[in-house]
């Protein structure tokens, strides 16, 4: 398994319930999928460089994770197919 970082960013108008329940929804995916997540940083709510779908702000959140490939594959399918997920990247280290 190789180790990656993962970056996403949420919507700044997801409650606080439904956004732990996201983070932890994304975190299963890596653990689902025979990998694991070493560390989870939140860096809260922050401005956006650019505007994103009209949203100036994110709840930004980082993962330090050893994954397969089908783990971020499947990452990238449901960060894509979610709407609550403005933006996200994955990068191998």
């Amino acid at each position: 398994m190789k180790k990656y970082e993962v970056m996403y960013i949420i919507r700044p108008s997801v409650e606080e319930d439904a956004r732990k329940a996201l983070i932890e929804e994304i975190n299963n995916v890596f653990s689902n999928n025979g990998s694991t997540v070493t560390e989870v940083k939140e860096w809260g709510l922050r401005e956006l460089a650019y505007e994103i779908d009209k949203e100036t702000k994110g709840y930004y959140v980082l993962l330090n994770v050893e994954a397969t490939v089908e783990a971020v594959n499947e990452f990238t399918r449901v960060a894509n197919i979610n709407e609550s997920v403005i933006r996200h990247i994955v990068v191998a280290l």
